[in-house]
């Protein structure tokens, strides 16, 4: 007998989990549509050559590919198997964007631009899976294409900062801008490596400044340039004080002074929201993504151990690829999937967000059943979710069941409370009970 099994990486959700993540979603999307962005979706599968070249070399090796056809590989040998070009021709989306940008470009004559989409839906990583990391997962991106407006950003971060003050999560958001890197690697004398730099770079936390420098000499660059590298990393003070430091560090690079200016732009705004939001500059923040091109963001939860719960950033010509030059976006994805395991971790969730059901009415025979099936119409025309036990069993396996799903109330109509018009409800939580008359059961439940 085969034993179910589902891949590593992939996850059921039960009914109280996807409750929760319903709650997530729903508290997400209400704040995308606060800002007047509208649903898009794309489909699961792009082609590859949507795909290949638009994360990195990394990135590219965790699409997961699609053979052409289930019997494709039929008669082929190994060798012919191995040449996975002449059998993959699709693969699963690796983030929204660029399907998303694909979108675009394919429906431009549709679309009025400035465009505004929120979209929120599984993708796929061909990962190592582990604590925070999985093969599947979903994304809750919002993006603004057709506009270089600062503008843009800003939104975004008061789209944070509403996000996770809706939901309880405290965090920080750290931003930084590709441009100040490429400043950075023209005043170290390695423009040429700039991407080497920041792949390099956007691992610091993870595995500590003398690994990154260490991987920043596998990479090429001279020992003299990681020693002026790292304390450009390390400066300290407030956005202000260290803009004006790097002001200094890359007076002699226009795109470096450019990145600044950007930035400084951003932070003025953002600080006359007056938003409780903690915004930080954090030079160490790359984003590996080779499509951006200008401000980046990341989220940190900081009452819990895990990566970043939220990223994205500005991208210039994300649309020239597929044919659609100097149309530049900016967006930022929610990773639901971590944040779940946020407020799992730290209690977040309101009570009575993974309950289907608010009342349970007990089946004692076809008496009380139609007397019950009239209250729960009255109580499901008040928006109360309510259902009756299927079956008149013994009062004691009911009870039980309704203590399993963690319904909040119970229902009981019997031959006395027929004869008084009342219900005896009971509270699963406190164990109190008290008589209800039928007509003010919805408003003793509300």
């Amino acid at each position: 007998m085969q034993k179910p099994s589902i891949p590593k990486g992939t996850r059921d959700f039960s009914p109280a989990e996807m409750m929760r993540r319903q709650y997530i979603f729903d508290t997400i999307r209400g704040v995308f549509r606060l800002f007047g962005f509208a649903p898009l979706e794309t489909p699961a599968m792009e082609n590859l050559s949507t795909l290949l070249g638009k994360y990195g070399d990394e990135g590219d090796k965790l699409l997961f590919k699609i053979l052409n056809s289930g019997d494709y590989a039929a008669g082929l040998s190994d060798d012919e198997v191995r040449q996975a070009s002449r059998i993959c021709e699709k693969g699963l989306r690796y983030d929204l964007t660029v399907p998303f940008a694909r979108y675009v470009v394919q429906h431009r004559d549709e679309l009025s631009f400035p465009f505004r989409r929120y979209q929120m839906q599984p993708v796929w990583r061909a990962d190592r899976p582990q604590k925070g990391r999985y093969r599947e997962f979903y994304q809750c991106d919002v993006d603004v294409i057709g506009t270089r407006s600062l503008l843009c950003e800003v939104e975004l971060v008061e789209i944070v900062e509403r996000v996770f003050r809706a939901l309880g999560i405290r965090v920080v958001l750290k931003m930084n801008n590709r441009k100040i890197l490429y400043g950075i690697a023209e005043a170290i004398g390695h423009a040429d490596k700039m991407m080497d730099i920041t792949v390099a770079i956007d691992k610091l936390e993870k595995i500590g400044l003398e690994q990154v420098k260490a991987e920043l000499l596998e990479r090429g660059l001279t020992e003299e340039a990681v020693a002026r590298l790292q304390p450009i990393l390390e400066l300290s003070g407030n956005n202000a004080q260290k803009l004006a430091s790097l002001r200094e560090v890359l007076s002699a690079s226009e795109t470096g002074l450019k990145g600044i200016e950007e930035m400084e732009t951003i932070f003025g705004h953002v600080a006359s929201l007056g938003l409780e939001l903690p915004v930080e500059l954090d030079l160490s923040l790359a984003r590996g993504l080779n499509y951006y091109t200008g401000a980046i963001f990341e989220v940190k939860a900081l009452d819990f151990a895990i990566g970043s719960i939220c990223g994205g950033g500005r991208y210039d010509d994300l649309t020239g690829i597929f044919g659609m030059p100097n149309t530049s976006g900016v967006g930022i994805s929610f990773g639901a999937d971590r944040i779940y395991d946020v407020m799992t971790g730290l209690n977040l969730f309101p009570e009575g967000v993974g309950c289907s059901t608010r009342v349970l009415f007990v089946n004692l025979g076809e008496a009380e059943q139609r007397a019950s099936l009239g209250l729960l119409r009255t109580l499901r025309d008040a928006g109360i979710a309510a259902e009756i036990y299927p079956e008149a069993a013994k009062m004691k396996k009911q009870m039980e069941h309704a203590n399993r799903r963690a319904i909040p109330y119970v229902a009981i109509v019997g031959s006395d409370e027929l004869a008084r018009r009342e219900v005896t409800l009971k509270d699963m939580r406190s164990g109190e009970q008290s008589s209800v008359p039928f007509g003010e059961l919805v408003s003793h439940i509300h």
